[in-house]
């Protein structure tokens, strides 16, 4: 007798049941985190703030004492914020209208109208800009100033800090003899002298501390 084969159709087994799966996930991801734990590695649910960036800007125009202006004009350094600091840049400054190149109030006007102007596109590549907004001119002492003395059309304690400490450390080096300089505003109120040190160049934002005159302490 012949025995004829019989096929047999096998089913593949069921899958299981979303819940179960969903479970079982869920217990593979606590599985991990208990690890993670007793590896000494802490686990958070919210964004850790590493501090801000450190700052990336070289506040330098293509090597030293770099002219950033193409223009005629007599060579001068000013102060431009760079980096949460002071840095200088090399410029050629026209002469105002009126004044002459070694006429000290017109020198002054000059270095305040780069401070005004906006930075040329190299000094923005590398960072800088400037806090000091115009219209702002300058003009004599009035009587009673000590000797020297500049006049603002704004009061110096107006301005923004990191303004003050462009035009203080500008003139500093530009149009005072003795690194100190006096300045005040358009009404009658007393000039204050200032000076420029390697805080002010660091810290631009912070007061500017006022100087005793003749001296270079502070009151």
């Amino acid at each position: 007798m012949r025995v004829r084969p019989v096929s047999v159709r096998v089913r593949p087994a069921a899958r299981a049941p979303l819940a179960v799966r969903t479970a079982g996930r869920l217990a593979g991801v606590v599985a991990l985190v208990a690890l993670a734990a007793g590896c000494g590695i802490r686990t958070t649910s919210v964004p850790v703030d590493a501090g801000p960036a450190p700052s990336r800007m070289p506040c330098e125009i293509a090597g030293k004492d770099v002219i950033t202006q193409s223009e005629s004009g007599v060579p001068v350094r000013v102060y431009l914020v760079c980096a949460s600091g002071l840095a200088s840049v090399e410029r050629a400054a026209g002469t105002p209208a009126g004044g002459s190149a070694g006429d000290r109030l017109g020198a002054a006007q000059a270095l305040l109208d780069e401070l005004q102007a906006e930075p040329s596109t190299a000094e923005r590549e590398a960072g800088f800009t400037t806090s000091v907004r115009g219209p702002l001119v300058v003009s004599a002492a009035h009587a009673g100033d000590p000797a020297g003395s500049l006049r603002l059309s704004r009061q110096p304690e107006d301005l923004p800090a990191a303004a003050l400490a462009q035009i203080v450390c500008t003139f500093a080096e530009g149009v005072a003899t003795d690194g100190r300089v006096a300045l005040g505003g358009p009404g009658s109120y007393a000039t204050r002298t200032y000076g420029c040190d390697q805080d002010t160049k660091r810290r631009p934002d912070a007061d500017l501390p006022t100087l005793a005159p003749g001296t270079g302490t502070a009151p």
